[in-house]
């Protein structure tokens, strides 16, 4: 996985870069907004969406549920803690 490149810009210049901002993110490149030089915001692309479908059963005993699992809970537990 190669990291992702960083593109820092001052905040008073993101009204006017806005359309490249974006084209920047959509191009894979994050965008930090700073203040002053101080980080302020991310501007990162968005994941793409999960091209292989999930397949079920593929890791059987892995997760367990217990036999008493939609047993009603104590009272104790609804009520507010100290």
């Amino acid at each position: 996985m190669r990291a992702m490149q960083t593109e820092t810009i001052d905040f008073a210049e993101v009204q006017s870069r806005w359309r490249e901002l974006i084209a920047m993110a959509r191009a894979g490149t994050e965008v930090l907004i700073t203040d002053g030089g101080k980080p302020l915001a991310r501007l990162i692309p968005v994941a793409a969406p999960r091209t292989v479908p999930r397949t079920p059963g593929l890791h059987p005993g892995a997760i367990r549920t217990s036999d008493d699992f939609d047993a009603p809970l104590a009272d104790d537990f609804w009520s507010p803690r100290a």
